[in-house]
């Protein structure tokens, strides 16, 4: 269970793992909340009567809370540490999903809806840095890369919500119960798993133990001063390149078979299947990758299939070069966010800030590429517009030795069982 623990104390086999397990389990609550509410967009939709351009108003007002709550991540956990702090941003991605539920269902009022959402995209982005920090933290302590599996991990949880949504619509069953159910969820298994992440006084844990507690103002100055530190900034185009190549691939990928290469709706959303698939299996077996080539070789590596796998999709052939092509260009965009969290929070006395600066680097790119890519298409094409694609991956590729490790040496802190 959770226990003041001073830094540098050498932990069991048993406890490294359980540490490990309850990150898991906080990556995978996030991708369920999320997915539980893309699953019950038609649902909203009807059930409010909106047009799609509304809908959209309301998917940026998510996006917009999820950037909020990036900035919000450093300063709260510099006051409550990450305990504390994943609890309460889970507790607003409750909250936020039993108002969308409650203003679908019971007050049929948008800005409810629109608050709700805006709360659930704040309580996601800040829990978002915090659970790469825990996830930074296990990693260098267990002295196995991690943070890809971590990811994967947050992908199992997206499928989770997607199946348990589309059961959910299949049955009829009303929106506002089933986002209060998975709303129920997530903040009972959050408090449970926290209690199984040990306090550490280096991200700040109020219970560690700190022996000389700084103000909260002089802490919050230390955290805004990272975005003077050139190696994060190379860290963030790092994954600037993979973040853009992959929130595009979501929207527009399966656009680009069925108006690119003239394939039906159907084979569209087949090909984007092998897409995320291969994006998945890339992160299960990163781990091994980079503890055996280190962090550099592999963004080089996955960026290198990345921008191959592109030009095999814009150039096109037949379908089989195509779906190569989308294979190669999910492993490429697999580790560049992963990694990159783990570079920022590597060797640093202010993980938290250093994670939270390259997060919201990464998720503009997510909230900028796709219209961007959307307007690139109207005037040139949409496979045409993919080319912004290539180049971004090759300027990660580029940049990815500021992702060194910076002990990469390190030796993991276990003790034997007695």
């Amino acid at each position: 269970m959770s226990q003041s623990t001073p830094a540098h104390t050498t932990r069991s086999r048993r406890e490294l793992s359980a540490w490990r397990n309850a990150v898991f389990v906080i990556f995978i609550l996030s991708g369920l909340s999320l997915a539980t509410w893309v699953a019950r967009v038609p649902g909203v939709r009807d059930g409010l009567g909106l047009d799609t351009a509304q809908v959209g108003l309301l998917i940026l007002g998510m996006s917009v809370g999820a950037i909020l709550g990036l900035v919000a991540s450093a300063p709260l956990l510099a006051k409550v540490g990450p305990h504390r702090g994943m609890v309460i941003s889970l507790g607003v991605v409750a909250a936020g999903m039993v108002l969308i539920g409650s203003g679908v269902s019971f007050i049929h009022f948008v800005p409810v809806v629109g608050f709700g959402l805006a709360l659930l995209g704040f309580g996601n982005g800040m829990v978002d840095v915090m659970m790469n920090v825990e996830g930074a933290a296990v990693e260098r302590e267990i002295g196995k890369t991690l943070m890809p599996l971590m990811h994967a991990c947050f992908s199992l949880g997206t499928v989770v919500g997607a199946g348990i949504g589309a059961a959910a619509a299949a049955l009829h069953v009303d929106v506002s119960w089933h986002l209060m159910g998975i709303a129920v969820l997530v903040i009972g298994v959050a408090i449970v798993a926290v209690r199984f992440i040990p306090n550490e006084v280096e991200l700040g844990d109020p219970e560690a133990g700190v022996p000389e507690k700084r103000p909260w103002g002089e802490r919050l100055r230390e955290n805004l001063s990272v975005w003077a530190d050139w190696r994060l900034i190379l860290i963030g185009v790092v994954m600037l390149g993979m973040a853009f190549a992959e929130g595009s691939a979501n929207d527009w990928l399966a656009l680009g078979v069925v108006d690119g290469h003239h394939q039906s709706n159907a084979t569209g959303a087949l090909v984007f299947g092998f897409f995320v698939a291969a994006m998945t299996v890339g992160r299960i077996l990163g781990g091994p990758l980079v503890d055996r080539i280190g962090r550099t070789n592999s963004i080089r590596l996955t960026a290198g299939l990345g921008v191959l796998g592109l030009l095999l999709f814009i150039l096109g052939g037949p379908l089989w070069l195509v779906v190569v092509g989308t294979v190669l260009w999910g492993f490429g965009v697999s580790l560049g966010f992963p990694l990159g969290m783990s570079a920022a929070a590597d060797g640093t006395d202010k993980p938290a800030a250093r994670v939270s600066a390259v997060a919201m680097i990464g998720y503009c790119a997510f909230l900028v590429g796709p219209p961007l890519i959307g307007f690139l298409g109207q005037a040139f094409g949409i496979l045409n517009a993919l080319y912004v694609l290539l180049v971004l991956m090759v300027a990660s590729a580029l940049a990815a030795p500021a992702v060194r490790e910076a002990s990469r040496a390190r030796a993991p802190r276990v003790r034997a069982e007695a």
